[in-house]
């Protein structure tokens, strides 16, 4: 089917949503897709992504879309995120199509929107978010939306999560792993903490690089290494300074596996040994990291996934992409590939992220 989608359309909506979101209703064949657990498991473990499935089924928890003050603010930062500069709603739309992606969940990517000035990070974090809350309304049952904070200004913080959830109905939050060297388990972020709990948030994490490390290996890229290393030192964060015990309402989302995180857990183990932190863990430490979700954006090739599936319940697994960095069909074929059951993968593609999420049911 042609998709006719004018690429700038969006571009012009930063006004709040009440002004009017409705255009038109988005891709008439959209069909009953929550049909799609009645397909056999043999059809969908053998299923190749690069057909077009039956019936689009899949949830990604880890999509971007780029707002214009976003695209203007990292391109003038000359971040090299082109990929995000380039964005469009029908590219996304495209993509998910192509690969049986039925709803995407969207979030602003790094480093998001605090650049030094609270005020702008206020002024541009309501410009995503009502952007994104027009997204979601001209596409319906398409895309979900993870609100944008400007931390690590706390004050705005909490007015936005106030605007974003009761007003835009966002889906959750999005936060980095880290601000200006503080990670989420710090005390100056205890007040959005026991906000996000009180509302029973789920909150997505997508790492930054941290301040520490920006170049320390030039010749290599930083997403190379920073931005798993991040991810690690934002669970540690949580788990350590006791956040996620305290506030156990708050579903965490972390991205790309968890990033090293997996891999520490002897560490990790030794640490929770310690008297001030056993305190810290009264359930102890596998719990705490067990009922943390974690999804397969660049987690999705055969090397990491045993380990992965000896730490954490599949039913914490979630299909993630990281669009427009990666194709929605390379993770799927890359999953495809791992050799997990067809009921695992099922539930990792749709089931759990449900769980989560369960206004997209019925998409």
């Amino acid at each position: 089917m042609k998709i006719k989608i004018d690429d700038r359309t969006l571009e012009k909506c930063a006004a709040p949503v009440s002004t009017g979101v409705a255009r038109r209703k988005f891709l008439a064949d959209l069909g009953a897709l929550g049909a799609a657990a009645l397909l056999p498991e043999t059809l969908l473990r053998a299923q190749s992504p690069a057909v077009v499935p039956e019936r689009r089924y899949r949830i990604d928890v880890h999509n971007h879309f780029s707002a214009p003050g976003f695209i203007a603010a990292i391109a003038s930062r000359k971040t090299n995120q082109r990929p995000l500069e380039l964005w469009t709603p029908s590219k996304a739309v495209e993509d998910m199509d192509k690969s049986g992606v039925a709803t995407s969940i969207v979030s602003t990517s790094e480093p998001s929107v605090w650049f030094g000035d609270n005020e702008a990070a206020r002024k541009l974090a309501r410009e995503c978010n009502d952007y994104g809350a027009r997204l979601v309304a001209d596409h319906p049952g398409r895309f979900g939306m993870f609100s944008t904070v400007p931390l690590p200004d706390v004050d705005g913080c909490l007015r936005e999560i106030e605007y974003s959830q009761d007003t835009l109905k966002a889906d959750g939050v999005c936060m980095m792993t880290s601000y200006q060297g503080k990670y989420p388990g710090d005390p100056a972020f205890e007040p959005v903490m026991s906000e996000l709990n009180r509302r029973k948030a789920v909150v997505f994490f997508h790492p930054v690089k941290a301040e520490c490390c920006k170049d320390l290996q030039p010749e290599l890229a930083p997403a190379l290494i920073e931005l798993g290393t991040d991810t690690s030192r934002a669970i540690a964060s949580i788990i350590f300074d006791g956040t996620a015990s305290r506030y156990p309402d708050i579903r965490f989302i972390f991205s790309h596996g968890g990033g090293t995180m997996p891999y520490l857990m002897t560490r990790f183990g030794a640490l929770a040994t310690r008297p001030d932190i056993a305190q810290r863990l009264p359930n102890g430490l596998l719990h705490e990291v067990q009922k943390l979700y974690y999804d397969t954006a660049n987690f999705y090739g055969p090397y990491p996934w045993p380990t992965m599936l000896k730490l954490v319940p599949v039913a914490h697994i979630l299909f993630g992409t990281d669009f427009p960095f990666s194709s929605a069909g390379d993770v799927a074929k890359g999953l495809n590939e791992v050799g997990l059951k067809a009921s695992d993968l099922h539930a990792i593609e749709r089931e759990n992220p449900l769980q989560l999420f369960p206004r997209f049911k019925n998409v």
